[in-house]
Parts: structure tokens; sequence; C-alpha cells
């Protein structure tokens, strides 16, 4: 049995009961609650190690609870979206959530997507209670190429992106398809369709503001200062372009290759 506990907060009791199956299954401990007063107390009294957050929570709004959550805690929160929840599901991503899943959703994605996290935070802990001054040292050989740009770098086999400092960024599962892209495709300007088809995105609307709010939650992680892009940045009328010179860098070797 693993010591991390998560928190299942669902007004559906199917689906509490869902969750909880398949996360004890899995070796976790869990907790439950059906409403936001329950939640603070919950996280008071425990070591919670991950939250789910059900977007409609009843009489309680889940977007507003993830903000509460994070006023005390960094701890990782995964939100529960219906299909159609898109302008909700990326407010909750800018309000501080790690990641989300979407209703109606296959179990074994729940499973991974609790993993990602569960490795990005643990990794992320790690870094800074060890002070790794040189992010190439994290990695052992036997993975693909890493990708470096202006002090940072992606490991696209985890997931990861290492700032400046050392300290994993902490990026959900959507902002790292999104830098991916770019970083596969520097200096060439991608329009909003491209980009959406590129990360697998869900069918959009030229009045929909999905794609520049994506942008905008990565600027604030990866630029120096998100409110003058350097990195990212807008071709008016067409989309955007990855400004930076990135290099691929194999991680057991100090050396690096332009593209």
């Amino acid at each position: 049995m693993s010591d991390e506990i998560i928190l299942v907060v669902e007004d559906d009791q199917k689906i509490r009961s869902l969750l909880r199956n398949v996360f004890e299954d899995e070796g976790f401990a869990v907790r439950e609650a059906d409403r936001a007063s329950n939640v603070m107390d919950i996280l008071a009294s425990a070591p919670i190690s991950l939250v789910t957050l059900d977007i409609h929570l009843g009489a309680d709004n889940g977007i507003k609870l993830a903000r509460q959550i994070r006023q005390v805690s960094q701890v990782p929160i995964i939100m529960v979206t219906g299909k159609d929840d898109v302008i909700d599901r990326v407010v909750g991503l800018e309000v501080g959530a790690d990641d989300y899943i979407t209703k109606p959703f296959h179990v074994r994605e729940v499973v991974a997507r609790v993993r990602s996290v569960l490795r990005r935070t643990s990794r992320s802990e790690n870094i800074q209670q060890e002070g790794v001054a040189d992010p190439s040292a994290l990695y052992g050989s036997g993975e693909s190429a890493h990708f470096a740009f202006d002090g940072m770098i992606a490991a696209p086999d985890r997931m990861e992106l290492i700032d400046r400092d050392g300290a994993d960024c902490g990026l959900t599962s959507g902002d790292f398809k999104l830098l991916t892209v770019f970083l596969n495709s520097p200096k060439r300007v991608l329009s909003r369709d491209q980009l959406m088809d590129m990360t697998g995105g869900i069918e959009w609307s030229p009045l929909d503001r999905t794609v520049d709010n994506q942008i905008a939650r990565l600027r604030k992680k990866i630029e120096r200062d998100p409110s003058n892009p350097k990195l990212i940045k807008t071709v008016r009328g067409v989309g955007y372009i990855f400004a930076s010179d990135v290099q691929t860098v194999q991680p057991s070797e100090p050396s690096a290759k332009s593209i």
C-alpha cells in the first residue's frame, strides 16, 4: 500500500466510488469529499498527496474551491470537467490546477494522469531539496534528446521543464504538449489551427480563445517577463512564433546541436 493519499472531491456518489476503487486497486489511500467545506477540513487534517476536483460540485464552485486550496496548499490538483467545459477547464488551469480529466473518462487515463502529476511533483521537490545546479545531471543515459533554450531544459520523456534555477516548472500535460510543438518548430510561424491540430486539441471556432489562453499560461511559466514576451511572440493576424534558438542535448553528452 502506498503512503500517498488521494482526495476525491465529487458530489456524484457513483463517480466517487468508481475513483475510490480505481485508486485503491493501484495502491493509493483515498479520502472523499462531496462539498467544499469538507475539503478544507480534510486538507488540514491529513497529508494529502493529490486532489481530483470536479468543476461542477453541486451547489459549490470547483474553480472557486481550487483557488481557495491554492491559498493554503500547493497540493497537486487534477480538475474533472465535462466534455464541453472548455472555458472552465482553462480557468481551472490558470488558477493553479496541474492537469484535467474530461468526462466521460477511461479509468486508465485517470491513473496515468495521476501518476504523471505525482512524478512531476516529486521531481520538483527533490530538485529544490538537493539544490541541483546542473539540470542535465538529473537524467541518465538512454533517454531521448532534450531541448535547451534560454537557460531552460525540456525533457520530453519525462514531460518536465527545468527552469533557470534548476527547478521543475511543473507544466501541465497540455502546457508541455504546446511547448514541445514550439520546440520542434523554432522560428516558424504557426497558426492557431496548426497549434490546435499539432497538440491534439479540440475543435474550435475563430472566436474561441482557448489557444490564446494556453499561450498566456505557458508564457507565465517560461518567459522572463510575461508582459513582454521574447520567446513566444505573437504574429498579428496569423498566430505565434517561438523566437528563441533551440538546441538538442543528449542527456549523457554535454554537447548540443542547434535546430
